[in-house]
């Protein structure tokens, strides 16, 4: 049988496709560790082309709803335990407020092509020109985060005009506007070299990791992945539930 997704829905094609895999796990008919049908079969079951169930299966593993294995199949993934973030401060702010003095190394600023990931993370097509930065924070001389940001030219078109040895990107696209909507996803990584050697550890750590995506007019404008060595940050947050 083939369940043929409303073309006159407003919702993408592939959105129609998530929405329909996450009905099944959260009424209980697709539980923890359940297979998921293959590509093949979900194309056959939805009426909807490969590309449409690759995008979809591919967000909802970087979501942590499944978890997908080579050669064996896509299963519905234990529930992340997510803790939301209400402030993240920018990085210079909050070294200067503990009372130490900020310092940046600028090590990219310049533009690149969008590869698939990138992509589509923008919601753009591969290839889309994005400007590209690499920052690292220090604090009293010690690196404390390396800051790497991809930026919608069409949001900060100077972007590659500012010096950010002086100032940062966190201040110069907050001028511009600031975001309808901020999506925070935070790893523990083992660092790469170049990582180790940006944050001059003499070996890999575990690193913290977030990443940060920002809407502005239902776009997004910017991707930022920020990584802190372990032993010198931690996320700290406060509310009453």
């Amino acid at each position: 049988m083939t369940i043929l997704l409303g073309k006159d829905k407003p919702a993408a094609r592939y959105e129609q496709v998530k929405s329909y895999i996450l009905s099944r796990i959260e009424t209980g008919e697709w539980e923890v560790g359940h297979r998921l049908p293959s590509e093949s079969e979900l194309v056959d079951l939805l009426g909807v082309s490969r590309m449409t169930v690759h995008r979809a299966l591919r967000e909802l593993t970087v979501d942590g709803v499944v978890t997908r294995a080579q050669g064996v199949g896509t299963f519905v993934a234990e529930p992340l335990k997510r803790v939301e973030l209400l402030e993240l401060r920018d990085i210079a702010e909050d070294i200067v407020s503990n009372g130490h003095t900020h310092t940046t190394r600028v090590i990219t600023l310049g533009s690149i092509r969008a590869d698939s990931d990138l992509a589509m993370a923008f919601g753009q097509r591969p290839g889309a020109r994005l400007f590209h930065s690499i920052i690292v924070h220090l604090e009293d001389g010690t690196p404390l985060q390396v800051e790497e940001r991809f930026v919608s030219p069409h949001f900060a078109p100077d972007y590659l005009e500012q010096d950010f040895s002086l100032s940062h990107p966190h201040r110069h696209l907050s001028s511009i506007s600031h975001p309808e909507e901020i999506e925070h996803v935070v790893f523990a990584v083992t660092p790469s070299q170049e990582t180790c050697d940006l944050l001059d550890l003499e070996a890999p750590e575990a690193c913290l990791q977030l990443m940060r995506r920002t809407w502005v007019d239902e776009r997004v404008v910017m991707k930022g992945i920020f990584t802190y060595p372990g032993s010198r940050y931690s996320f700290v947050g406060r509310y009453r539930p």
